[in-house]
């Protein structure tokens, strides 16, 4: 039994009820009045049926004699009272249908809504502009966040005024009529649906309008006709034998639903790619399909955003994307001034976040002219962005120097038939290709290379779709190769072009692929695949090469002028490129360490991204020269950032970094490298490192940042060799209050300050298997003193002597022993 009331109503209605869910009441008239059995009525037929009620048993009179006290209220009136308030509430006039669908006869007015079932989009008129609040348009648009964005609008190009329904037809087709009775808008149903009267138009918790008979037969579907929203789960598609596309409109201005100018959606001429037009003109092209099915269009540190999938059948291609089921409101938006955007709805700020915008970078069509490419792999390295193929130049050397590439690229030697072909790699192919169909590999190649005015040809293989056609796609180029770009390594978008060359310049192409793979080898030579474990991740390595001239030009030929630092891997100076200021890191040509090292620094920070790590920016390997190009850092040296008020340390530094296998704990090295003070004594001494290594050292890290004192440090530590021993004793005899830095102690609470001094002391004993782990000590920072701490034995530290007669001692030890030592002072840079 289902009652409209109020909560204290239906708890009235359900003491009444019988156990049978009917509720069997005898009023004063002796008559039985069992409640109405809503379950799959229509409220009319309640209405009907509640008025029905009031007419038989008076109850306007019974309430009149009820207020003048002339009767008691029993358990009958309790009942006739909801009888009453049920009518009141069904009859009060609703500003807006909770309901979530359509019937014929039961049309939508200009200040009504309907709301899907899960209350995620809502449907009405609406209107977009305060300047002209007299035009109204049918829209869909998001219900459960504050800031109203549409996703649909019916009468695009006519807009209506108050007084307007929306009705859905006995023939099945949704109309918008004015008040006049004038059709504004309506849908083209026609064939079985047409006359049944029974379908109904259901707004869908994914912002989908969909007609459907009772049986779910879909006659009509608003994500079949987009406006400028890309929503999950909706097309963007092409029919093969129409040649239909669906296409995406922007609106024509912040206020403006009528379609504008710039429109995003398949090419109907290839079927291979997306376009995004202004009017007729080609704005951005995302290139030619090479066959993947899913890509993980965005991605946080911990999870895909967007899944994007090409779904090819005998019928149409057609893209589609998908979130989780938990993730807050994304959607693709073309924007008036022609951006096609990923959105997604942040909570936090209220507002819609961007989280990737399209054209940018190299995405604007033919950005580098004919022949030209835009590198969008160095899209964040200070060089050039257009560059022209193997064996063409720029069309006009001032221009593009003065960054105009309109021109493009031009060949260096005119290519004859039996000319060769220069595989290129990890590229976006160009347009205006022509597709062969049914061809193999070689077949393709055929192709091209028999037919003289061919300059190019790439294949790929489509077997991972589902159509029954043809798998294969040979693309075939004549004249010249416009809007290109490089877009990394083989993967998702990415094609190998065969480009024809004259001999003398296919030959000087493949001797520079030469050079460039000698570099390489110098930088990752066969040790890197030893250390890094199985595999050799590093050849999967993407950054630019900069000259050796534009580095010692940036640098004033390496001047003193310009030097911010020196270590034992080198010299560090401070330069421009591109207009970015950048930091030149510059191996000594006769320093025993150096290639190991240079070679760590670009494993371990190529591809990590974090907001404490330094950049990569490019490198350079020529002849005995290697260099390494990164953000530039302004605040020095990490010993300069823990003795500062600014404390926001960026690692800069991996040089040292020893690279473990899955199944390693230690390892013992005849090079030992390190600044002095900051070594575990295992490692100084006998060249054995291992995790507990690094441990010791953020020990010592620990107990200058509490202290604000060197570990070197002579003044304030009482006679003691070094901060060490001078920590240990202060903690032995309970005065762990004595060694806390004054400028921490308005912010921190002595509990915490002893908890971290406990911790450094565990971090830094003698035996390396006491030291505790990592992870222990994280949680333990991030827990506080909850867990009991071990109890730390005596401290790993040196003879009780001077600094440097502990350096002379350890300098001597180690050259009249096997392993090989560079010691470096600290020395802010």
């Amino acid at each position: 039994m289902a009652v409209y009331g109020s909560p204290e109503i239906r708890r009235t209605v359900t003491d009444l009820e019988d156990d049978d869910g009917t509720s069997d009441v005898q009023v004063e008239q002796g008559h039985s009045i069992p409640a109405p059995d809503t379950r799959g009525s229509t409220i009319d037929n309640i209405q009907a049926y509640a008025q029905q009620q009031l007419r038989d048993y008076e109850l306007k009179h019974w309430l009149t004699k009820r207020k003048k006290g002339l009767v008691s209220m029993d358990r009958s009136d309790a009942f006739i009272y909801v009888i009453i308030m049920s009518v009141v509430v069904l009859l009060i006039p609703q500003p807006c249908s909770a309901n979530d669908r359509l019937v014929p006869g039961k049309p939508l007015t200009s200040d009504g809504t309907v709301v899907s079932d899960g209350g995620a989009f809502a449907m009405g008129f609406f209107s977009p502009s305060n300047s002209t609040p007299d035009k109204l348009y049918l829209g869909i648009w998001y219900n459960d966040i504050p800031v109203r964005t549409v996703v649909w609008v019916a009468n695009q190009e006519t807009p209506v005024t108050n007084g307007t329904t929306l009705s859905l037809t006995e023939s099945s087709n949704l109309v918008v009529s004015d008040a006049d009775g004038r059709v504004r808008w309506a849908t083209n149903v026609t064939g079985g649906a047409a006359g049944n009267g029974n379908t109904t138009a259901v707004l869908m918790n994914t912002g989908n309008l969909v007609v459907r008979s009772p049986k779910g037969t879909i006659f009509w579907q608003s994500f079949e006709h987009p406006t400028d929203s890309f929503l999950p789960g909706m097309k963007l598609g092409m029919m093969y034998e129409t040649r239909a596309a669906d296409r995406l409109v922007s609106w024509r201005g912040p206020g403006d639903p009528s379609p504008g100018s710039f429109s995003y959606g398949g090419d109907t001429d290839t079927f291979l790619q997306v376009i995004l037009w202004n009017g007729t003109r080609p704005v951005m092209r995302d290139g030619p399909w090479t066959g993947y099915m899913v890509d993980s269009q965005y991605q946080t540190n911990t999870s895909a955003i967007v899944y994007l999938a090409i779904i090819d059948t005998d019928e149409e291609i057609y893209i589609t994307f998908s979130v989780a089921d938990d993730a807050p409101h994304t959607r693709y938006v073309l924007t008036y001034a022609g951006k096609y955007q990923l959105q997604r709805w942040s909570s936090g700020s209220s507002a819609w976040v961007v989280l990737q915008e399209w054209p940018a970078g190299c995405d604007p069509y033919d950005f580098c002219g004919p022949n030209g490419y835009c590198d969008s792999t160095a899209a964040e390295a200070p060089l050039p962005t257009c560059r022209c193929l193997d064996g063409f130049e720029p069309a006009s050397a001032a221009e593009w120097s003065s960054g105009r590439f309109s021109r493009g690229c031009r060949r260096k030697e005119a290519v004859r038939c039996g000319d060769g072909f220069l595989a290129v790699q990890g590229v976006q192919c160009p347009d205006k290709f022509v597709h062969v169909p049914n061809r193999t590999l070689e077949a393709c190649a055929a192709e091209c290379s028999g037919n003289c005015s061919c300059v190019a040809y790439a294949y790929a293989n489509l077997s991972n779709s589902r159509s029954k056609a043809d798998s294969t796609r040979c693309l075939v180029w004549s004249g010249e190769l416009i809007d290109m770009a490089k877009v990394g390594a083989q993967g998702l978008g990415s094609d190998t072009l065969y480009l024809r060359l004259a001999g003398l310049q296919l030959h000087a192409a493949c001797k520079k692929r030469n050079r460039e793979k000698h570099r390489k080898q110098i930088l990752f030579g066969m040790s890197a695949a030893e250390e890094v474990g199985e595999g050799n991740p590093v050849q999967d390595l993407e950054f630019p090469f900069v000259r050796f001239e534009d580095i010692a030009l940036a640098t004033n030929n390496f001047s003193e002028a310009h030097k911010i630092g020196q270590g034992g891997f080198g010299k560090v100076y401070k330069g421009m490129l591109g207009g970015q200021e950048v930091a030149i890191k510059r191996l000594g040509r006769n320093s025993q360490q150096g290639t190991e090292e240079f070679r760590n620094e670009v494993i371990l920070i190529a591809k990590l991204q974090h907001r404490n790590l330094v950049r990569i920016l490019g490198f350079c390997v020529e002849g005995d020269e290697k260099l390494l190009i990164y953000e530039y850092l302004p605040n020095k040296s990490l010993d300069a950032t823990l003795f500062n008020a600014e404390m926001k340390p960026k690692i800069a530094d991996f040089g040292m970094a020893r690279i473990f296998g899955d199944n390693q704990q230690n390892a013992n090295t005849q090079r030992v490298v390190g600044t002095y003070g900051y070594m575990a004594p295992e490692y100084a001494m006998e060249g054995i490192f291992s995790t507990k290594s690094d441990v010791y050292s953020f020990g010592v890290l620990l107990l200058e940042v509490i202290t604000g004192m060197r570990r070197n440090s002579v003044s304030n530590i009482m006679g003691f060799p070094n901060l060490i021993v001078y920590a240990w004793n202060i903690w032995k005899e309970g005065k762990t209050e004595n060694l806390a830095d004054s400028s921490i102690m308005d912010s921190c609470l002595q509990d915490e300050v002893s908890l971290c001094i406990h911790l450094a002391l565990l971090c830094v004993q003698e035996n390396p298997d006491d030291r505790p782990l990592m992870t222990f000590v994280v949680f333990i920072l991030e827990n506080g003193s909850s867990t009991a701490l071990p109890t730390p034995s005596h401290p790993a530290y040196f003879a009780q002597r001077s600094d440097k007669m502990e350096m002379d001692q350890l300098r001597h030890n180690i050259e009249n022993s096997m392993y090989a030592l560079t010691l470096t002072d600290v020395e802010g840079r």
